[in-house]
């Protein structure tokens, strides 16, 4: 019995290890993650961040800024925030999609932002799961407040 629940409990971990090994190592396809945002996105309300299941959006005015000078500013904002790396995109190009990964898992979480003539357009999404917890809509609501 002791060592059934030995074998069990070394199991359990030895999931647990490949789980995290797969969540960190699992490759980011630019393909998949650093495409155009979908044109659903002009229908949020501007300035304001839009909590969604798994998800956030963001869409500057042109009050705020001029897109392509808010993307630039956005980059270096993202860039200084912890765990958070450049997958694809430039400011040049007009498109950046960021990797944020968590603390303890490092579950990652793709933020992407594309400057258009009306104003500067992010999402922010998870790749594992359903619920992201609000961490997309809370990463988005302090970057708009650093802009």
């Amino acid at each position: 019995m002791k060592r059934a629940m030995g074998l069990t409990v070394t199991l359990l971990i030895l999931a647990s290890l490949a789980f995290a090994a797969y969540v960190r190592l699992a490759p980011s396809d630019p393909a998949r993650w650093h495409v155009p945002l979908a044109a659903g996105a002009d229908t949020d309300p501007w300035d304001q961040v839009v909590p969604m299941e798994g998800a956030a959006a963001l869409r500057l005015s042109p009050a705020k800024g001029a897109p392509a000078d808010l993307l630039t500013r956005l980059d270096t904002i993202a860039l200084a925030t912890p765990r958070t790396t450049r997958l694809a995109g430039s400011p040049e190009e007009g498109r950046i999609t960021w990797v944020t990964r968590s603390r303890l898992w490092g579950f990652p979480d793709y933020t992407t932002a594309e400057a258009r003539p009306d104003g500067l357009y992010i999402h922010a999404r998870l790749r594992f799961g359903k619920s992201d917890m609000g961490v997309n809509a809370a990463r988005l609501t302090d970057w708009l407040s650093r802009l």
